[in-house]
């Protein structure tokens, strides 16, 4: 009889729904949960510091203004080389 109730007991103990095995898979999904918190905080480090830079410095908005808006100086001029397309292909 002692058996049979301790064979029951680990069985609820593995296989019920706050088990052991439940256990597992969140203590699985807490490492995800770590990893990608982890992944996240290095990219708000990298935000944070664009963001420092780009209220400090005027270099660091103009480039950006240049790169991303293709926007140009008061003083500069544009020039846009466009190939030549043969016709006789």
């Amino acid at each position: 009889m002692l058996a049979i109730a301790g064979l029951s007991l680990q069985a609820e103990l593995w296989f019920s729904d706050d088990g052991y095995l439940k256990t597992l898979k969140l203590r699985s999904a807490v490492a995800e949960q770590l990893a990608l918190n982890e992944s996240l905080r290095e990219r708000n480090a990298a935000l944070d510091a664009e963001v420092i830079n780009l209220k400090q410095g005027v270099d660091a908005a103009e480039e950006r203004a240049r790169t991303d808006l293709g926007m140009i100086g008061q003083r500069e001029t544009f020039y846009q080389v466009v190939p030549v397309v043969d016709s006789a292909g």
